[in-house]
């Protein structure tokens, strides 16, 4: 396995730690912080919101930075953000240094899977991008319950000391380990931002906005969803957090091999159709621990089996723009992320708590139905394109 990818994957992990470990200390955080578990849930929101928006203004400005310099800045930009959660009075500076760290997180994640991508020859771009993308799926199998298990043993800055030192190590690892790679060609934010105009990757993008949307409005508060099944102890909440990190893992490996061979489209049908029925059901399954394992193993397997054909579909669209549309679709996820914490917040206030996953059904059922309208279009693209040569042709 090329050990480049697997450095890359070591930064990921850092960044998905801290991505999926909030989630699991909000009910500490509220308590501490002496504010609701909604404002408490903003966390997640800013962050996730910092990423989105600045993601495609760094890889425009940033271009003609080497790309090992900008992947370093970047993390060491993300645990100076967490350092200062780890040490924050009030809910103010903790929602800055959220905002700080996501600066981070969009300095590092796109250029890391888009250098992933480039490494590797086309026939071998999805399993790469599993590779490098499996830095995330591994953080929710380790670093996101054991981070959980560790503010449940005291107070939630400990957890918030243990994603600072994640990143640390993720910075070592990347000077130490990881040989210089060129610049990327140097794009203005007006050319990162031209895929957009192609309607096949502007709905493929929202097909990632809509599903993560719905999918991270439970996982978000998943500490109070599930709480009948948990019993509210911090073990059992971070031994599902870790089942569901590993069934993610497992589908981010398995979505890979399976769109290299049978193209994305299937995949994505697949995982958004099986996700919709789990997250239906979830208000009932999520009462009882087993049932409730087993709705997070279906979520999982979903969830992250969804990444990798969303991401080989919009290179295939537009391989002269793999940077771009990688850094737009990452960007589009975490839209989604930060959305969640809005959605599952006003959820919680409407309906109940319980209730999420029917409201994170919803959202993944018109995300399917936009991914059908995505191949659609594409199809009809496709058929003019085949018309045009055989006109040429003849």
């Amino acid at each position: 396995m090329d050990r480049r990818l697997l450095v890359l994957a070591a930064g990921m992990f850092a960044i998905g730690t801290d991505s999926f470990v909030v989630a699991g200390i909000l009910p500490e955080v509220s308590k501490s912080l002496g504010v609701s578990i909604g404002l408490a849930g903003q966390m997640v929101t800013v962050y996730a919101l910092s990423y989105a928006l600045l993601s495609p203004v760094i890889a425009a400005t940033a271009a003609h930075w080497p790309r090992k310099r900008l992947l370093l800045a970047g993390l060491v930009v993300f645990v100076l953000g967490n350092l200062v959660t780890a040490l924050a009075p009030n809910i103010e500076l903790a929602l800055a240094s959220r905002f700080l760290a996501g600066l981070g997180a969009a300095m590092f994640s796109p250029t890391a899977t888009a250098t992933g991508a480039s490494l590797v020859p086309p026939e071998k771009r999805a399993r790469a991008l599993a590779i490098v993308i499996a830095g995330l799926s591994s953080a929710t199998a380790f670093g996101s319950p054991l981070g959980t298990f560790i503010g449940g043993l005291g107070d939630w800055r400990l957890t918030m000391w243990f994603v600072t030192a994640v990143g640390a190590l993720a910075t070592i690892a990347i000077y130490t380990m990881l040989p210089a790679i060129p610049a990327l060609p140097s794009v203005t934010l007006r050319q990162r931002l031209a895929p957009v105009r192609d309607s096949r990757v502007a709905l493929t993008l929202l097909t990632t906005l809509v599903a993560y949307a719905g999918m991270f409005a439970v996982y978000t508060y998943v500490g109070v969803t599930f709480d009948r099944a948990t019993g509210g102890r911090a073990n059992t909440l971070a031994a599902l957090l870790l089942l569901w990190g590993v069934a993610a893992t497992v589908g981010n490996f398995v979505a890979g091999a399976l769109t290299d061979r049978f193209g994305s489209r299937f995949i994505i049908n697949g995982a958004l159709a099986v996700a919709a029925v789990d997250f239906a059901l979830m208000p009932w399954m999520s009462a009882h621990l087993w049932t409730a394992a087993l709705s997070i193993v279906i979520w999982a397997l979903c969830g992250w089996g969804l990444l990798v054909p969303q991401q080989h579909r919009l290179i295939s669209l537009t391989p002269g723009s793999a940077p771009l549309v990688l850094g737009l679709n990452s960007a589009a996820l975490y839209v989604g992320v930060s959305a969640a914490a809005v959605i599952g917040a006003a959820g919680i206030t409407l309906l109940d708590r319980h209730q999420l996953g029917l409201i994170g059904a919803g959202f993944i059922g018109l995300a399917f139905m936009i991914a059908q309208l995505a191949y659609l279009v594409i199809a009809r693209r496709n058929a003019r394109a085949m018309q045009h040569a055989e006109a040429v042709a003849g």
